[in-house]
């Protein structure tokens, strides 16, 4: 006698199946669009004392120009070269991000102005708690410290550079409050830089003196 397949039963266990896995998915995205939501809403904690992310007593340009970012800061040191000079964590915290944003280019000390790359390149994030985290981009070389490291205020995490999307050697620096970039304050003061519909400079001498005198 023949064998008898029920495909009827069959197609109605695999409609069971599909349905069930798009109700995870269902599930998934909705938390995680809560969990979006809660990281936006949430308030943060109060400011830290956020310093320059600059040797104690250096003094500094912090800029911005069109099409930059509304609170993104551009950091030029004012003596010796830019190539190479240390960059020092703002705050006490632990690093999140620690590699390469967007992709490096091919600007060095050598050759300033060697092929532009995209993003970030070498870049450095670190969480500060209380919902506050600051971004530091473009560096010279592969990040001093890496993901998962607890770091404290002035430690150097890098070197000034012009890797990914970057016209010169400079550092891009950011404070961020939760998912928003906010304007930066260094040393209880704000820096001034809240939009970039025209260019603007302010100069700027570092406090981050971990005990030192400026």
């Amino acid at each position: 006698m023949p064998t008898v397949y029920h495909s009827s039963g069959n197609r109605r266990r695999g409609r069971s199946r599909r349905a069930r896995v798009l109700r995870t998915l269902g599930i998934v995205a909705v938390v995680a669009v809560v969990g979006a939501a809660a990281l936006w809403l949430w308030p943060a904690g109060p400011r830290p004392l956020f310093q320059l992310p600059a040797a104690c007593g250096e003094k500094w340009q912090l800029g911005t120009y069109p099409g930059h970012g509304e609170h993104d800061v551009d950091l030029f040191p004012m003596s010796g070269q830019s190539w190479g000079h240390p960059v020092l964590a703002s705050y006490g915290g632990t690093v999140v991000e620690a590699g390469i944003n967007g992709e490096l280019g091919g600007r060095t000390p050598q050759n300033p102005q060697g092929p532009r790359g995209s993003g970030g390149g070498y870049w450095v994030k670190i969480d500060h708690g209380g919902r506050w985290s600051t971004v530091y981009m473009h560096l010279l070389e592969p990040p001093m410290v890496e993901q998962g490291q607890r770091v404290e205020q002035g430690q150097q995490i890098g070197k000034v550079g012009s890797t990914g999307d970057s016209g010169a050697a400079h550092l891009h620096y950011e404070q961020r409050r939760g998912l928003q970039t906010v304007e930066s304050w260094f040393d209880g003061a704000a820096s001034g830089i809240t939009h970039d519909d025209r260019e603007y400079t302010v100069l700027r001498t570092s406090n981050n003196c971990v005990g030192k005198k400026p």
